[in-house]
């Protein structure tokens, strides 16, 4: 197979410029991601009334909560690709694809035939205003539509990933968001369609995208050869195997996204001040975790190409050089959010208690990406070995000991140890991941 990756010295060699050919454009992809919410709030930010703002956020968020929970689209794809890309077994690197597709559309026609009963459920748990809440419910009626199409981008994402070529992702999300931005000032500053402009835009966006993406994957196809085989892609036991891989991701994204919900509830819980101060520090875990993203999607796809092939040197190496660089980027978060992080808190928010809150709580902000990049990493070298069990198995269990440190440390410690409990939350994720990561390892067949 053309396209498949070199073989590299086990001890160095060519693995940190893969690594960086691999990470780059997932960093700068995952900028693009935070920069479309900001000019969706701006736009909106330039209609009469803040109601704008607040349903373009509030269907946001739905949408949010729901394609996250449909990540095993993405992170599934990647590593079965890379373990048949690293097995040179260039049929089942189409027909993986191809599955990733038929599941997509399948659940995406199934989100647009139960919209009703989401946007029901979900507008009144957001409890938005009598003002705010008809206007979510327009956004949401009209980008539900593009489901199938924001789905099948994931697994174009994930299986681009799976192969190594993340330019190609990063093409993808450019262009679609690109398309997103121009649209949205389009639409609503010049044509003053309001929220459903903003919606509209997406809708356009992500359909495009799907167009672009069949193109690149046509592109990358032929060098690599191999055919499209019906009975390989219907194939009942590997179906079987990448469904329970996906509702395993699937049981660990709820466990992720509750454990942050907790985290919101619990600090509106303890007072305004709180909420707002932990809102603000959040913003750097969040943009920490873009960043150090990108090296566990490095892992991934070495992991499963090294795991493919049956290679234990090249899967050590890849996961010794995917973490070096994450570490030393974690290293690198660290010491700016303590350098510079009161002056950022400042420029957030210009309220006086919530900017003394958040640098009193600023410590943990500081601590936190050296504690986190352990879990990412692992994330990504369990991803890439297709150890679904594991990470459910491991995320299920870091949940329920973050709910005893809430029990505890809460009513002892107040704010302090809402982000103490969040802590012993990740470095549970760590410590449960690592107890298992040695099998991973026995697991390859050749020393």
């Amino acid at each position: 197979m053309s396209d498949a990756p070199q073989m590299m010295d086990a001890n160095g060699g060519d693995w940190h410029r893969r690594v960086w050919r691999l990470a780059g454009p997932i960093i700068l992809s995952n900028v693009s991601v935070p920069l479309l919410g900001i000019v969706d709030t701006a736009v909106m930010g330039h209609l009469p009334g803040p109601q704008y703002i607040g349903a373009v956020a509030v269907g946001a968020v739905i949408f949010h909560v729901v394609y996250w929970g449909m990540g095993f689209l993405r992170m599934g794809t990647t590593g079965f690709t890379a373990q048949a890309l690293g097995a040179n077994d260039a049929d089942e690197v189409r027909a993986t694809l191809a599955r990733a597709l038929i599941v997509a559309v399948l659940l995406g026609v199934a989100l647009i035939a139960v919209q009703r009963p989401i946007a029901w459920a979900a507008l009144p748990l957001i409890n938005a205003s009598p003002q705010v809440e008809p206007l979510a419910d327009l956004y949401f009626s009209i980008r539900i539509w593009g489901a199938p199409a924001a789905l099948a981008n994931f697994a174009f994402l994930g299986w681009f990933i799976g192969i190594h070529n993340t330019r190609a992702a990063l093409v993808l999300q450019i262009v679609m968001n690109g398309v997103n931005i121009v649209l949205d000032l389009w639409f609503v500053l010049g044509l003053g369609w309001g929220v459903e402009g903003v919606a509209i835009a997406t809708l356009i966006a992500e359909v495009g995208a799907v167009v672009l993406g069949a193109a690149l994957v046509m592109r990358n196809l032929r060098p690599m050869g191999g055919h499209w085989r019906r009975a390989l892609i219907l194939d009942a036991g590997r179906i079987r195997k990448m469904m329970s891989l996906n509702r395993d991701i699937f049981i660990r994204s709820l466990c992720l996204m509750g454990s942050f919900a907790v985290f919101t509830s619990v600090g509106a819980r303890i007072g305004d001040v709180a909420l707002a101060a932990n809102a603000v520090l959040f913003n750097f875990q969040i943009f920490m975790a873009y960043a150090l993203d990108a090296f566990a999607f490095a892992a991934e796809t070495l992991v499963g190409s090294a795991i493919g092939a049956g290679d234990r040197a090249r899967y050590r190496t890849a996961v010794r050089v995917t973490s070096v660089w994450a570490l030393v980027f974690a290293a690198g978060f660290a010491v700016f959010y303590a350098l510079v992080g009161a002056s950022v808190i400042d420029a957030i928010t210009d309220i006086e208690p919530v900017r003394a809150a958040a640098r009193d709580y600023l410590p943990w902000a500081v601590v936190l990406p050296l504690i986190s990049v352990w879990s990412f990493q692992l994330d990504g070298i369990f991803i890439g070995a297709t150890r679904g069990p594991d990470m459910r198995n491991a995320m299920v269990l870091s949940a329920l000991a973050y709910i005893a440190a809430l029990a505890v440390l809460v009513p002892w410690l107040g704010n302090h140890g809402l982000w103490l409990a969040f802590t012993v939350f990740m470095v549970a994720r760590a410590i449960t991941l690592g107890a298992l990561f040695p099998a991973i390892g026995r697991s390859i067949e050749n020393a």
